[in-house]
């Protein structure tokens, strides 16, 4: 089982934040990625500078033959193709995919001078992931700490708790 999380915070020329995480959902398809679950919408404050436009996050459960050094390529040419801008680290962004779980696997690589480390190392702080991810994956446990996802979420800030929204789309 693979977890993806993907997020915007930016509208692109093909539409709002929606339009860009579905979007990115429907190029999933075109390269062999079968999505078979799909979370929510869930609205976050931007993450570290909470004066940047606010995120739309979800995850999905997907499949693929791919490896993850190829899935990241994948999801770095989709992130692209919705116009990603890679200047500053945490910056908005039209298009953010991120790895979290590749079939149980911790996992390190570099790919295009990125590192990536599977599951995310802050994943254990990040209202925007666990909450999606608990909806569709509720006995999702990390791969390196073996917690549940529902001991996660209860692990975070309670300001992080009722920062989140679950919403629908506009």
């Amino acid at each position: 089982m693979i977890l993806l999380g993907l997020g915007s915070n930016l509208s692109s020329s093909f539409g709002d934040r929606f339009k860009n995480i579905d979007l990115a959902v429907s190029a999933l398809y075109g390269y062999g990625i079968q999505v078979n679950k799909q979370s929510s919408y869930y609205e976050s404050l931007s993450h570290p500078n909470k004066e940047n436009p606010k995120f739309i996050n979800i995850v999905v459960e997907a499949e693929t033959y791919l490896p993850p050094e190829d899935l990241a390529s994948v999801l770095i040419t989709i992130e692209e193709s919705l116009e990603r801008k890679r200047n500053e680290k945490n910056d908005p962004r039209t298009c953010d995919i991120d790895i979290i779980d590749y079939n149980n696997k911790v996992i390190n690589f570099k790919y295009k001078g990125l590192d990536f480390t599977v599951p995310h190392k802050k994943l254990v702080y990040r209202n925007f992931v666990l909450f999606p991810l608990h909806e569709i994956s509720p006995n999702w446990k990390h791969p390196k700490t073996k917690e549940l996802v529902s001991t996660l979420i209860k692990n975070i800030p309670k300001e992080d708790k009722n920062s989140i929204l679950k919403i629908k789309k506009s």
